[in-house]
């Protein structure tokens, strides 16, 4: 299945092309399954009365599933919470906590791609570029977190956790606690696969101007680090040319400038500014918003031998659209911290690097290049 996240800066129509890129190709034959994550029902007055075959929509529920965990979180605690004298919570009568909103879609993402149903298509609206970036960067930031928490050596010593826990004169953690810490990082993995699979890319959604020409820099960048594909930019709203005249002619003109750097940088498909907002089949098909196209593989990161020529490996890191002012690097055992304008990610070093010492970097042509020299001490020797 192929799966296509749709973002943009606020306002910019990305509800409007997701529901068109779903409506396309659910018309070219493929079985398309159309994901809303807002909590209200943004998608419904786009598609009206829109039907056809092949395209199922649904809509990520955050208060369901908060409810659901609540009332697993109480079964699996509920000898602790006998103990303590707590009372119950009625899930029915709790509203969803800050971020259970994100949890709910990373849960909709993982049952889509579970999911027994055949499709080939998954598009997802996704929240606007800075929450939806902060979004997909959050089964690999709570997988890392869960590693240092509950580490697997320390779950490899069930057997001994009593006789620790007397030893030590301390409580150890519950089993229910790593069986949860497991279930959960199974779950944040398989999500990390789909976001990490060749079939999956990034559709970026700016209507052409300098307001969204800045947001979609952002955001490209936000893409770049997280190691997704940008499969395009949706330039929306777009006015006529034929409209270039009076008043029109500056936005037309500025509208042309704006296209003509992005092309420079992606593929752009403009979709014309209707004169109203779009609703149902007739204006879906009047956007003329290209289906998703087929996977083209993931994004790589190479690492570039240049130990005979130069002593040292080069990590090659694409990041179009950074600047150097807003970069910065901390090299923390076998991780690298990367800090690129407004977003930040711990990678881990491939194994080669490991045995290395950072020895400098350097931004060029949009692509960060940082040198490692090989560690004597830990190199292998005749290498």
């Amino acid at each position: 299945m192929r799966t296509l996240l749709i973002t943009g800066p606020g306002g910019s129509g990305r509800t409007t092309v997701a529901a068109a890129t779903a409506f396309a190709a659910a018309r070219e034959g493929a079985r398309t399954l159309l994901l809303g994550t807002d909590p209200g029902d943004t998608l419904g007055p786009v598609l009206g009365d829109a039907d056809v075959p092949g395209l199922t929509v649904r809509r990520v529920d955050p208060d369901a599933g908060f409810r659901a965990d609540l009332a697993a979180l109480q079964e699996r605690a509920g000898g602790a919470l006998d103990l303590l004298g707590a009372s119950r919570l009625v899930p029915e009568e709790t509203g969803p906590l800050p971020g259970a909103g994100e949890l709910a879609v990373l849960r909709a993402l993982r049952d889509a791609a579970a999911s027994e149903d055949a499709y080939d298509l998954l598009v997802v609206d996704l929240p606007a570029a800075p929450r939806a970036l902060a979004l997909l960067a959050l089964p690999e930031e709570l997988r890392r977190v869960l590693s240092r928490l509950l580490p697997p050596e320390r779950q490899a010593a069930r057997a001994l956790r009593p006789v620790l826990g007397r030893l030590a004169g301390v409580p150890m953690p519950a089993e229910w606690i790593y069986e949860t810490a497991a279930r959960l990082d199974l779950q944040l993995a398989a999500v990390e696969a789909l976001l990490a699979g060749p079939g999956t890319a990034v559709r970026l959604v700016a209507e052409p101007g300098p307001a969204g020409a800045d947001a979609l820099r952002t955001a490209a960048l936000g893409v770049a680090l997280r190691g997704l594909r940008l499969d395009a930019v949706v330039a929306n709203r777009v006015l006529p040319e034929s409209e270039a005249a009076g008043w029109l002619a500056g936005p037309v003109a500025q509208q042309r400038k704006t296209l003509d750097e992005w092309r420079e940088e992606h593929t752009v498909h403009p979709v014309a500014h209707l004169g109203r907002d779009p609703r149902g089949a007739d204006d879906l098909t009047a956007l003329a918003v290209p289906a998703a196209p087929e996977a083209a593989g993931p994004v790589r990161w190479p690492v570039a031998d240049r130990i005979a020529a130069d002593g040292v490996l080069v990590w090659h890191l694409p990041l179009p659209g950074a600047r150097r002012d807003t970069l910065d690097l901390v090299r923390r055992g076998d991780e690298l911290a990367v800090t690129a304008g407004p977003f930040r990610r711990v990678v881990p070093l491939p194994s080669a690097l490991r045995r290395c010492t950072v020895d400098g970097a350097a931004l060029r042509e949009g692509e960060l290049r940082v040198r490692f020299r090989p560690d004597p001490e830990l190199w292998p020797r005749g290498r």
